[in-house]
């Protein structure tokens, strides 16, 4: 056996009478939706259950496996320590994964664990799957990610093959709310983004047209203040290429925050279901179209960091730059994304060297290597990666808020001898005061504290 079904759950406390005292009655639907998930669950006999949770241990750029023989975990955060969960984990299974990603190249293990107690992320499934256990099974608990979406899914690919080496019968469990910004009254207020997104996933999942799941915009999801998108999209990794029978059972809003609830029986082999795989043939020919599109600028930014990355040394400047790129000075900024994510980002507020060709070798470079917020990239991440050249003009001074503009303008704060830098026409930042916040955050300057303002332009080659 395998991978052979799984369920997509939301970990709200109020769902536990102790945590509620009543108040669960509020999402009552979830409640007999998650008994019945439960239920249906356990009437597989699996040997071995995945929960997948974004309150376990997360790392940016890493997926942490917990270790150990076994663990227990509480709701005393939520006022009812004396409602406890404990769990055996499979050990051999969590072996074999950590050796397999290793194997891979793959971000993936047991390193880093800093509280091994069990999340309420894990223990609320845990808890509605031990009503109705009738073989004892083991757990498997993993956390998620900042790494794109199509990581998230091949880390579920890893772990089908897995089940599938070990001969395990496997229950995936994808825990996490949908968004958290779906009604005005809620605890954290709408979004425009938030119903949409509960309607999207409800019908993707509901469906089971787990492609889908790769192509939400980042962007989207923060604004929508999702939690289990990558939970989710782990747990469709491993039904990859494999017939799904889909059960949906609820979806409630009431609280504010959006609570989903389906079940997957999972059957015969099916490569029509290969979705990883059309994911990355269509990537792989929108990044042919994107090569065929790169003007000078972008494609000397790529050849930087490529050449870098494979040789650890700095690529020559080409002869035949346009005039302006060998003989003009100007500040530079690189900028690196991979799966709709900023994976690296250095530039210089003013020319350091002879021309911006020799610019944006050394910002390209650096965004690749020296950006503090990012390990360095790596060689099999290079066919992935996409560039954009930023050369700032003029800078100049401005006497209020007024004169910027978020899509025209770059901002440049400044304090004392702190000073901050944001590119105009950023996704997610509509606004000047968006703008100064930022700068102000990479700055080191406090909020409230009066600054000095400055404005740019750019010329952006994408």
């Amino acid at each position: 056996m395998a991978i052979i079904g799984g369920a997509m759950v939301p970990h709200p406390p109020l769902l536990i009478p102790e945590v509620g005292g009543g108040e669960e009655a509020i999402i009552e639907k979830t409640t007999k939706a998650y008994d019945e998930a439960g239920r249906r669950a356990m009437a597989l006999r699996p040997e071995t259950v995945v929960v997948l949770s974004p309150h376990s241990v997360m790392y940016r750029d890493y997926f942490h496996i917990s270790p150990g023989a076994s663990v227990a975990g509480d709701f005393s955060a939520f006022r009812a320590g004396s409602v406890g969960i404990s769990c055996e984990y499979d050990e051999e299974f969590v072996r074999h994964l950590a050796e397999k990603a290793q194997e891979s190249d793959f971000p993936a293990g047991t390193r880093g664990e800093r509280d091994p107690r069990l999340d309420h992320g894990t223990m609320i499934p845990l808890y509605f799957l031990n009503r109705h256990v009738e073989v004892p099974f083991k757990v498997v608990r993993i956390g998620l990610s900042g790494l794109g979406l199509a990581d998230h899914y091949r880390f579920g690919t890893m772990i089908r093959d897995v089940a599938e080496a070990l001969d395990r019968r496997v229950f995936v469990v994808a825990s996490g709310d949908l968004s958290h910004k779906v009604r005005a009254e809620g605890p954290y207020g709408l979004s425009e983004e938030g119903p949409v997104y509960d309607e999207k996933i409800m019908e993707v999942m509901g469906s089971a047209n787990f492609g889908e799941l790769m192509a939400f915009p980042e962007v989207f999801l923060e604004r929508a203040a999702e939690c289990g998108h990558r939970s989710f999209t782990i747990m469709a990794g491993a039904f990859d290429g494999r017939d799904v029978e889909t059960k949906r059972l609820s979806y409630e809003g009431v609280t504010g925050v959006g609570y989903g609830v389906c079940t997957y029986l999972v059957s015969e082999r099916n490569d029509d279901r290969r979705f990883l795989a059309r994911y990355e043939a269509r990537e792989r020919a929108e990044r042919e179209v994107r090569r065929a599109r790169e003007d000078d600028y972008v494609a000397l930014a790529r050849k930087s960091v490529e050449t870098y990355v494979t040789t650890k040394e700095a690529c020559d400047v080409p002869k035949d730059l346009p005039e302006e790129m060998l003989n003009r000075r100007a500040g530079v900024f690189v900028s690196l994304h991979k799966d709709g994510r900023l994976r690296g980002c250095i530039g210089t507020i003013f020319p350091t060297t002879g021309a911006i060709a020799n610019e944006i070798i050394e910002n390209g470079i650096s965004a690749a290597t020296r950006d503090p917020r990012f390990q360095p990239v790596e060689e099999r991440e290079l066919d992935a990666l996409e560039y954009s050249v930023d050369v700032l003009g003029e800078i100049e001074a401005v006497e209020s808020i007024a004169d910027l503009d978020a899509s025209r303008y770059g901002v440049i704060v400044t304090r004392g001898l702190k000073r901050g830098l944001l590119l105009p026409n950023l996704d997610g930042v509509d606004t000047p005061e968006a703008q100064i916040a930022i700068a102000k955050q990479k700055a080191g300057i406090r909020p409230n504290a009066t600054v000095k303002l400055e404005r740019f332009e750019v010329v952006r080659h994408e």
